[in-house]
């Protein structure tokens, strides 16, 4: 632990200075105190005002002969309860004696140098604390969760002898304490802290159960709450569409609790888990070699998975123990790891010095959920300051120096190891990243903003005493007497810009209102890295845009090929197909079905098909809605162009044998079968070739009104016109005989009668059908799976079907009089040419239906058309066509003379 004090020395403000003391009694072992020195401001006055201190852990010998950075000389095997490198009223700091050299993690060296120079910084700022100087004492923890209870209650006690929560003599105005780096150690420190309501600012690990302010009301949080990270890591894998992953934990409470909490979670998020896998808690090397072989055997029957996600969850010793484990795996024929490894903040990329020259490729391209930094001005040129004689009292500089360099700073080292002499001109930026970092990491940014937050703090309180100090008893209230408790009012409420520009606070739960930072891992030969921020997990977003990503920068490792990886039960079902739930499989687990007709699915792994709006339809690999086709009988397509050709041909051969019949009208053929009825009857097929186009072209509410309508009404005038004149040929010849009473029937009254009665009954059933359920302009989206059919809706069926139902009628009796008329005498008999122009009329119209009932769309409205043109063909070929060859080629022919031999 690190314990921060305030003095008031008399020197000038911001220069570090070490006091290397003498030794202890019974211990033969050096002891430093690092303090600043502050203006003088007389002899008697160097006070203790403050002090706080900061846990930062190392990994110990007999765990696994690693040692993080803050412990690069301190062995499980020299602390003691009594002298375990604690503060004292001496202000001393005692280091073991470095009889067996331990490896360390010399990464979280940083942690402590951020430390020193946030105070640099600090006590050389004249605005913040003015005339008062922090110094600071460092306890290692060595991952030990003992060991920081013994620290807290060794600075609340007396020392010599060492008597719990017995205070004798000068002791240490212990104020705020900065720790620890996992979850177990700030809760241990926690238990005992929040007793004595002694601020405690953990820069590590969140423990869960800071949650409950009512037991430990005193912690405050560097680290945003764990839950966000959970939070954070299912929009990530619904962002890459992950469904299948592996999950990885400790095997211990804080293992157990994440995968209580986040399994329940991923199910509800439609995220199976493919298998969990724990972790040991302690370091393998702790275990016999025999625990390790067989969990790297057991590691082995995963890496068959088809999950490619990895999520891992585990602290900061975790991360050599999986280093480790993946070391061993080729010695045991293993194949390599290919995984995308998804990790949270408590994970560091860190190693042991032994480990500087193993392969780190396994990490490349994984994701990691980073713990905030920014670089701090003039950090970068602090490291680079940074020497084996930098500072006469740190104990760690020389270990730190001789492992990351591989050299020796004592000639004696040099020549019982081998190793070279250490010149002190070696580099910090020269070590590899994966030994130690020149940028701020998260967790020496956060011991950067706890020492701000504390000072902070103490400023606070300082100009509360300034402006408010009243005198009691004759003293002065002055900012010496200030208690730990005091100082929670002012860390809830600060607010302060660091140097780095950003904003520091807590919120009501004691936690720093930040987000995490997305990081990918980018590795090199040689043991270097680069951390790349590729995205931000903001809390404070809306609802579904917690987690920002950059696709384009994410590198992946080299096997995926720079293609975002699949991490799925079974291939995803692409476009057109639907999942379809596997019986007995889990629900990540499906098989694919092609969706229905009518329905597409445009995205891969849909649950369902979707149906294409009305005017849509699917396309044929049913991935897509495209726009449906407007279909009409339109004059641009074939098909409309040969039929409104046909209309207007024809229409114009009527009006030119109207025009012959009309010159030749005096002649005895036009005069021998009713001129009058003639020319109705071929206006009236003027009027059916014309009325066609009416069919054709786009529907229109006035088309649909006249089509069907003027259809019905031109044509019974055409066909009473036909049974008027096949009515006139019989009466003509029954009225020949003697006394016959016919005589009175035969006349043009008699054939316009007809005419006109039988044309009024159809006039009034179309009448009637137009004012109750007159046709009117549809649309069919549904006949025709690619076309919106613009059509004219009868309105009604039935009064359609009256229409031509007396139309049949009238058909039927035409040609039932024309064929008992067919044979009577006269060269003019136009019975022949009636029965047989009705026979081919009612031959269209009796195929008509059923091909009109069988068509939709368009190709109905053609066949009304044909029918119509069909059959006014067929009457005016079979009537017309043999008495304009004879007006017009064979003249001879049309003569009173030719009528009288014929009859005789």
């Amino acid at each position: 632990m690190t314990q921060l004090f305030n003095r008031q020395m008399g020197m000038d403000i911001g220069q570090l200075k070490v006091l290397h003391t003498s030794t202890d009694a019974g211990k033969d072992r050096p002891k430093l105190t690092l303090i600043t020195q502050g203006e003088n401001k007389g002899k008697d006055d160097h006070r203790e005002v403050a002090a706080a201190f900061i846990a930062v852990p190392c990994d110990v010998q007999e765990i696994s002969h690693t040692l993080i950075l803050i412990q690069l000389i301190i062995n499980v095997q020299d602390l003691d309860f009594n002298s375990a490198a604690l503060c004292t009223n001496n202000h001393r700091r005692q280091d073991t004696p470095g009889d067996s050299k331990a490896e360390s993690v010399l990464k979280n060296y940083q942690h402590y140098l951020a430390l020193v120079f946030a105070l640099e910084e600090i006590n050389g700022d004249p605005n913040l604390l003015p005339n008062i100087t922090l110094g600071f004492r460092i306890f290692n923890t060595c991952f030990d969760a003992r060991m920081p209870s013994k620290a807290t209650l060794s600075f609340l006690s007396s020392q010599h002898p060492f008597l719990p929560n017995f205070k004798c003599g000068a002791l240490d105005n212990l104020i705020a304490v900065i720790g620890g780096l996992t979850s177990q150690i700030s809760a241990n420190m926690a238990t005992i802290l929040s007793i004595y309501k002694i601020p405690q600012l953990t820069y590590g690990s969140f423990s869960p159960v800071q949650g409950n302010q009512l037991l430990l009301p005193s912690m405050y949080q560097m680290v945003p709450n764990e839950a966000i990270q959970y939070m954070g890591v299912i929009r990530l894998f619904h962002h890459f569409r992950w469904t299948w992953i592996a999950l990885c934990a400790l095997d211990d409470d804080s293992g157990d609790r994440f995968m209580d909490v986040l399994v329940p979670m991923l199910s509800e998020n439609g995220i199976c888990v493919d298998f969990t896998a724990r972790l040991p808690a302690q370091n393998y090397i702790a275990n016999k070699p025999e625990d390790l072989f067989r969990q790297a055997k057991l590691f082995a029957g995963y890496l068959d998975s088809r999950a490619n996600a990895w999520f891992v969850f585990a602290e900061v010793p975790s991360m050599l123990d999986l280093r480790l484990l993946l070391f061993v795996s080729p010695l045991l024929l293993l194949p390599p790891v290919h995984k995308v490894w998804i990790v949270t903040c408590h994970w560091e990329f860190a190693s042991v010095s032994g480990q500087r020259d193993w392969e780190i490729e396994t990490f490349h391209g994984a994701l990691s959920f980073s713990i905030h930094s920014n670089q701090p001005p003039g950090f970068n040129r602090f490291l680079q300051s940074v020497s084996p004689s930098w500072a006469k009292g740190d104990g760690f500089i020389q270990d730190f120096w001789e492992e990351a360099f591989s050299c020796s700073l004592n000639m004696s080292s040099v020549q019982g190891d081998y190793k070279e002499m250490c010149t002190g001109e070696e580099k910090l930026d020269s070590i590899p990243a994966i030994l130690f970092e020149m940028n701020m990491t998260g967790h020496s940014y956060n011991v950067y903003n706890a020492a701000y937050a504390v000072a902070h703090a103490l400023q606070a309180i300082y100009v509360s005493l300034f402006k408010y100090r009243r005198a009691e008893d004759g003293k002065i209230l002055d900012f010496y007497d200030v208690q730990p408790w005091q100082l929670h009012h002012f860390l809830r409420s600060i607010k302060f810009n660091n140097t780095a520009g950003e904003t520091v606070y807590f919120d009501e739960k004691g936690e720093l209102n930040v987000g995490f930072d997305v990081t990918n891992w980018v590795t090199f030969p040689y043991g270097s890295f680069d951390r790349v921020k590729v995205g931000r997990l903001d809390p404070q977003a809306p609802p579904g845009n917690e987690l920002t990503l950059h696709d384009d920068q994410i590198v992946w490792h080299r096997t995926f090929n720079q293609v975002v990886p699949l991490s799925v039960c079974n291939d995803r079902c692409p476009p057109g197909y639907s999942k379809k739930k596997k019986e007995g499989e889990r629900f990540c687990c499906y098989d694919c079905a092609p969706c229905p007709e009518g329905t597409i699915v445009q995205d891969e792994d849909m649950v369902a098909c979707v149906k294409c709006p009305h005017d849509q339809h699917a396309n044929n690999k049913q991935d897509q809605c495209i726009p449906k086709v407007l279909s009409f009988l339109s004059y641009e397509e074939l098909l409309g162009i040969i039929l409104a050709t046909w209309s207007i041909s024809f229409s114009l051969i009527t009006a030119l044998m109207l025009g012959i019949f009309i010159k030749h009208q005096e002649t005895p053929i036009v005069k021998a079968n009713n001129r009058s009825l003639t020319y109705i009857l071929l206006i009236s097929l003027l009027l059916c070739f014309l009325c066609s186009l009416l069919f054709i072209g786009r529907p229109s509410q006035l088309t649909c009104l006249l089509r069907q309508t003027a259809f019905g009404i031109v044509f019974s005038v055409a066909l009473s016109s036909v049974l008027a004149k096949t009515i006139t040929v019989v009466l003509a010849f029954m009225a020949t005989k003697p006394g016959s009473r016919i005589r009175r029937w035969f006349g043009n009254r008699m054939a316009t009668s007809v005419v006109l009665f039988c044309s009024f009954i159809q006039a009034g059933i179309c009448t009637i059908w137009l004012s109750t359920f007159p046709p009117f302009h549809d649309v069919d989206m549904h006949s025709s799976t690619g076309e919106i059919i613009m059509q004219c809706n009868e309105g009604s069926a039935a009064m359609f079907y009256c229409v031509l139902g007396y139309m049949g009628l009238l058909a039927s009796a035409s040609f039932t009089v024309a064929f008992f008329a067919r044979k009577l005498p006269d060269s003019f008999n136009e019975a022949k040419f009636l029965t047989f122009s009705m026979l081919v009329f009612c031959s269209v119209w009796v195929s008509f239906l059923p091909t009109y009932l069988s068509t939709k769309g368009k190709f109905m409205v053609a066949v009304e058309i044909f029918s119509i043109l069909a059959s006014s063909t067929g009457l005016l070929g079979c009537i017309f066509t043999p008495k304009c060859y004879i007006i017009v080629l064979r003249p001879e022919l049309n003569t009173r003379d030719q009528l009288i031999r014929r009859k005789n």
